[in-house]
This record gives structure tokens, sequence and C-alpha cells, in this order.
């Protein structure tokens, strides 16, 4: 069975998408930590991060650089964290997230909630950026 993510870059399941190429997509986590907390997957279905043959992991690494610098000119923060876990859906993902802090990637803190609306702006925002 195809994961959450893969039905996502099929088009069966709808995303806040910020950027995308023939390898890779980044969209807003429906559960953000911060505003502008995105998501990077490969449009292969890879489980885990270091399964990834290593020019795709390469060229994801560069994606996720080009999509923060966007994200930066949108959400005002120190940096754009990025973090790997990969528990939550069994297909690689990286996440790009707003900080100024520490504090601000507590996975454990409560998510924000945003409205259609709010996502479809951010992320209309963001891929103009």
């Amino acid at each position: 069975m195809a994961s959450l993510f893969s039905r996502i870059v099929s088009g069966e399941i709808p995303c806040f998408k910020v950027a995308e190429n023939a390898r890779f997509l980044a969209f807003l986590d429906i559960s953000p930590l911060q505003k502008g907390h995105t998501l990077i997957i490969p449009k292969t279905e890879v489980d885990y991060i270091f399964d990834i043959d290593d020019e795709l992991l390469k060229e994801m690494i560069v994606f996720s650089k080009e999509v923060s610098q966007k994200i930066k000119r949108v959400c005002p923060c120190k940096r754009i964290g990025v973090a790997v876990i990969g528990l939550e859906v069994p297909h690689a993902h990286i996440h790009l997230i707003p900080i100024n802090g520490m504090k601000d990637m507590d996975f454990s803190q409560p998510k924000l909630n945003f409205t259609t609306e709010e996502f479809a702006s951010i992320a209309k925002q963001i891929e103009a950026a």
C-alpha cells in the first residue's frame, strides 16, 4: 500500500505545495510547529532517509536548501531548523522549520492551527518567493 506521502505525490490526497521538481515535492506540514513548517519528500517512496541512494540524497539536500531560502523570505526567523525523524510516515522526509530558538523545534509542543485559506496563503507566498 502506498504511503500517505506517495498518495500526495500522485494527487490522490491534496497538499499545500510550496515547491516541486521532477524528483522532489515540498509542502506545508498540516500539523505545524511554526508558520512555514514544510516537509521535503522524494517522489520515489523510500521508507528511511539513509536508504536513499547517495545521488538522490545529495539532490534532496540541495532542494531543501533552495526551499529553506524561500521560507526564510516569507517567515521571519533566525534560522530554518532541519529535522529528520522518520517515524510518523514510512516515507523519507525532511522537516524545515522557521526558528528563533531551540524550543521552536520541540515536537512535543502543541501544534499550530491554520484555516485552509491561511495554509493556502502561506504556501502561495513561499512558492512565489
